[in-house]
């Protein structure tokens, strides 16, 4: 944006009669390859005390939706629009599908340049801007290349983390600091000697808040925070997989049970829902020590990841700065159920004609957790990222603002109070929006700006929450596809899947499939989807050859 461009949008915010001093900061943090119950406060045994503390002290959102993938949830997130009209309407890389490169332009695996990032809106508004983490919204393309949808160039002032989509935790390959390359041993920023890569993320957030206190007291600023934790590759601290040492030692079933159960007192899952099918018998997993330990560092991942955010709002309380933060927690996809690295037997943790893996959790281990432990993550769902069955699709969201969530909203019995109301990311973008008085530009550099499709979530933020009428969401990935109309959706598994019809406030676990009962309701969900997907550019899809399954996994190494 252009310097005109800036003081327009600081002048229009001013109009609005918004003074900086009671606009709030605004943080959201997004997570990576996150199951629905992991948390402690949407009821897994992990130990996630500072997440917990934010959901008692806020609203907790149990039908929030993600797009059930990394890029085009980080598209959809950072613009307010589908991911198909940000232009990922897949990925940022264009191979797995066809020797054939993509041939439409919605797909491109790139930032459209008729989009705005909640960066530019904000900080066209008046607030400094922050960024920290995973990127994985465009080519990760070398530095004498074009620049144009980094971060710096897509509307934030800072930016410490890393492009693409996956790193090693302990040694980086590619991280990067503002538009320099730098290497994670030999930065005069941080010059740190035991590297992790969690850890240097809730660093640089802290700092970046700190001195932002010290040097721009009175001016808002948004931090975008987006860990890699816990995608693979599985990559803990030593001291964070102790706390966890033997705690999954009886295999997949008990701990989803314990879930279940805990879900079901905590108010997040009707007590009439099925528990979906469990995947994986424990009794043939030949090396139980390897599998249990997936999951012990796994869950280590989230343990620093939620220490890092207790750092974060420990610098905000002590700078005096958390009173009016915004603050929201939300996963990028359902729990990933990618055989990375594993051998596709079902567990039994040998390499490729190279003898039995290493245990997972030190830098040169190089595995995800796999399908088994990703059922228990998604605990009660049904399927995982790439999917959009609710176990795909399903985030917990976290809102905590203590100025801006009253007290006697918050809910009693010190839980936090639930919001069932479904929303989805194109609503966060709304939401600074609205929380932000920043106004939403029709012009990008001269190019006419997509209007953002969501709806603001502040009025849930009060209790009683607003009387609205039933609204429509829409998904599609790699040929799956699905809405949410009112209490009922529609999904589909890929193409030429067959449509599946779930009265979701009696089956949100999708067990019992309604489609041939009510062929009518049907008939006029699938005119809507297909009217949406041609209004959002989701099809044609630009498969050559045609869609054949997730990735290049085998159909036998990701299933229901």
């Amino acid at each position: 944006m252009n310097r005109r461009f800036h003081w327009f949008l600081a002048t229009a915010a001013i109009g609005l009669g918004l003074r900086a001093a009671d606009r709030p900061n605004i943080i959201v943090i997004l997570s990576d390859d996150i199951g629905y119950s992991d948390l402690g406060c949407f009821g897994g045994e992990i130990a996630t005390p500072h997440l917990d503390a934010l959901a008692a002290g806020g609203v907790r959102f149990t039908q929030f939706y993600n797009t059930a993938r990394c890029c085009p949830t980080r598209a959809s997130l950072l613009t307010g629009l589908y991911p198909h009209q940000a232009g990922v309407g897949y990925m940022t890389d264009r191979a797995p599908y066809s020797a054939t490169a993509m041939i439409n332009e919605w797909y491109a695996g790139d930032l459209r340049l008729d989009t705005v990032t909640m960066a530019e809106v904000l900080r066209g508004g008046g607030y400094a801007t922050y960024a920290v983490g995973k990127w994985h919204v465009t080519k990760d393309i070398e530095e004498n290349a074009s620049r144009h949808n980094w971060p710096l160039q897509r509307g934030f002032d800072r930016f410490y983390g890393i492009l693409p989509g996956a790193s090693n935790f302990f040694q980086p390959p590619a991280l990067q600091r503002d538009n320099a390359r730098i290497k994670y041993d030999a930065d005069p920023e941080y010059p740190v000697k035991d590297f992790y890569l969690t850890d240097a993320f809730s660093d640089h957030a802290v700092k970046y808040v700190t001195t932002h206190a010290q040097a721009q007291r009175g001016r808002p600023f948004f931090l975008y925070l987006a860990y890699t934790a816990a995608h693979w590759p599985m990559h803990a601290r030593p001291a964070d997989i102790a706390k966890y040492r033997g705690k999954y030692d009886g295999g997949y079933t008990p701990v989803r049970q314990a879930r279940f159960a805990r879900m079901k007192q905590l108010g997040l899952v009707d007590p009439g829902w099925q528990l979906s099918p469990q995947w994986g018998d424990w009794e043939k997993v030949e090396r139980k020590d390897w599998e249990a330990r997936c999951m012990e560092v796994y869950a280590a991942m989230i343990d620093n990841m939620d220490q890092g955010i207790g750092r974060l709002v420990a610098a905000l309380r002590s700078t005096g700065q958390l009173e009016n933060t915004l603050i929201l927690y939300l996963q990028d996809n359902g729990a990933c159920a990618e055989p990375y690295g594993r051998n596709p037997g079902g567990g039994k943790a040998k390499g490729k004609g190279k003898g039995p893996l290493p245990m997972p959790g030190p830098s040169e281990s190089n595995v995800g957790y796999g399908e088994g432990w990703a059922n228990v993550s998604n605990t009660p769902f049904r399927l995982y990222k790439h999917w959009v069955h609710e176990g795909g699709i399903s985030t917990p969201l976290i809102a905590y603002w203590p100025r801006g969530i009253k007290a006697e909203s918050r809910g009693a019995g010190g839980q936090g109070r639930l919001v069932h109301e479904p929303s989805h990311l194109i609503d966060i973008m709304a939401t600074c929006v609205d929380v932000g008085g920043a106004p939403y530009p029709a012009e990008r550099e001269g190019r006419k700006v997509q209007p953002m499709e969501g709806r603001s979530l502040k009025p849930w933020f009060s209790n009683p929450a607003p009387s609205v009428s039933p609204r429509v969401i829409f998904w599609e990935h790699e040929g799956n596809r699905a809405l949410r109309q009112g209490d009922w959706k529609l999904v589909s598994k890929g193409p030429d899947g067959p449509w599946e019809l779930y009265d979701i406030p009696r089956d949100r676990t999708e067990q019992k499939d309604l489609a041939a009962a009510q062929p009518a309701r049907v008939r006029d969900m699938v005119t809507a989807w297909d009217q949406w997907a041609r209004r959002t550019h989701a099809v044609p899809w630009p498969w050559k050859p045609a869609y054949s399954g997730p990735g290049a996994a085998k159909p036998t190494e990701l299933r229901d």
